[in-house]
């Protein structure tokens, strides 16, 4: 198991906790979805390992997509899996990496479900579509992150969180390396543009989408802006790139949400949020690969990017809780905006990339109900009735469950 073996010479080993402690012993199937880079891979390689640890030999079969090309060869490669199991054993797991590669692998499924032949078995699939899922594996937690890798990095801790995207691939790159290695850039450029390419679309119009949305950041804009400046005929083709990227989860579309009416406007102009921070700051035009090129970006560029990290940790949070993660909420009204809220949690929260006073966001209260308080993240604390001030690390440390990292 290749991706278990790198993990021997790597000076960083995280848990992933996405609320998934332990697999069922019952038969079934488990879909596990998550973004490119995030360990889905290796994951699914310890579950290997564990079963047959736990269980014994023949209990954990495993295949990759890479080895299958159509719908039909998953089917027979399953069946085939399936005839291995030893009859008399009564744990029967078969793990399958990356299977929303395989087109209308759907099919195969339904088809063994038909027959039967999952009776007794328990079918664990991986994905990078967010589509059928029933878990989604998300980037590590900052408490887990800094736990492990603040004695490395140091006073650049969180700098190194948001370079690396939160991930175990970006964080042992920057410990090894002291950078994202073209390499791996290549890498990540390689995978997208492929599945880009399975879907029908172009290469040149997805680079274009994604100018048009580093541009445009952290303001909304609709679809007929971002098919003009990207050179397209009608939005309907520019919806299809959006969308694209939202369910590969690298974007989260985030809308105005009327308090009043309490409801999400689908319809109006949104912003788009990288959700995938390590891919957005390897796709981002100014294309920081270290923590001083990151430092180095202007303050306006990094405001957005801030946006990025916060939207990145709503959307995680929403996964393991089992809550919608399809989209995100800001507000706004005729003169002011407010970067995000979470209506169930009646949480309003902007982002500054610098120090703020709270006399500066008085307007907040003649806008909004006296139950509505707003939390500022930037450089400076301050605490008043309906205003306070945290850090970036106030907020990704707060309500968090702690998951101790695995040192070797």
């Amino acid at each position: 198991m290749p991706y278990l073996e790198q993990l021997k010479n790597l000076p960083f080993i995280f848990l992933q906790d996405f609320g998934l402690k332990k697999l069922p012993e019952s038969a079934g199937i488990l879909h596990i979805r998550g973004a490119k880079l995030y360990g889905k891979s290796t994951w699914l390689e310890q579950q290997v390992k564990a079963t047959i640890n736990q269980f014994g030999p023949g209990t954990a079969l495993y295949i990759s997509s890479d080895e299958i090309g159509t719908a039909t060869q998953l089917f027979q490669a399953l069946v085939e899996l399936i005839n291995l199991f030893p009859p008399q054993i009564a744990i029967k797991r078969i793990f399958v990496d990356d299977i929303t590669c395989i087109k209308d692998w759907q099919t195969a499924i339904k088809k063994l479900l038909a027959t039967g032949k999952l009776a007794n078995i328990l079918l664990i699939t991986t994905g990078t579509k967010n589509e059928h899922s029933d878990y989604i594996l998300t980037h590590i937690a900052y408490p887990a992150f800094y736990s492990m890798c603040s004695s490395t990095f140091g006073a650049d801790t969180l700098y190194a969180y948001v370079i690396s995207g939160g991930t175990a691939l970006g964080a042992n790159c920057l410990a090894m390396h002291g950078k994202i290695p073209e390499a791996r850039v290549e890498s990540i450029n390689t995978w997208l543009f492929k599945e880009l390419t399975t879907s029908g679309r172009s290469r040149t119009t997805l680079i274009a989408i994604l100018t048009a949305i580093y541009r445009f950041a952290p303001n909304p804009v609709g679809q007929s802006k971002i098919s003009r400046e990207s050179g397209l005929t009608n939005i309907i083709e520019a919806n299809g790139y959006t969308k694209f990227l939202i369910d590969h989860m690298i974007l989260s579309p985030t809308y105005p949400y009327d308090v009043d009416k309490k409801i999400t406007k689908t319809e109006q102009e949104c912003k788009y949020h990288f959700t995938n921070l390590l891919l957005a700051m390897c796709l981002h035009p100014r294309k920081p690969r270290t923590i001083a090129e990151l430092k180095a970006i202007p303050c306006a560029t990094f405001a957005a990017i801030l946006e990025w990290v916060v939207a990145q940790e709503l959307w995680r949070r929403a996964c393991i809780t089992n809550k919608n993660s399809s989209f995100l909420n800001f507000w706004q009204n005729a003169k002011h905006e407010i970067d995000f809220v979470v209506p169930d949690e009646n949480l309003w929260l902007e982002i500054k990339s610098g120090k703020e006073q709270a006399s500066n966001l008085l307007w907040f209260t003649k806008h909004t109900n006296n139950d509505q308080i707003l939390t500022v993240i930037n450089k400076n604390k301050f605490d008043t009735q309906r205003i306070k001030g945290i850090t970036m690390e106030d907020f990704l440390l707060e309500n968090f469950v702690d998951i101790s990292p695995i040192h070797e």
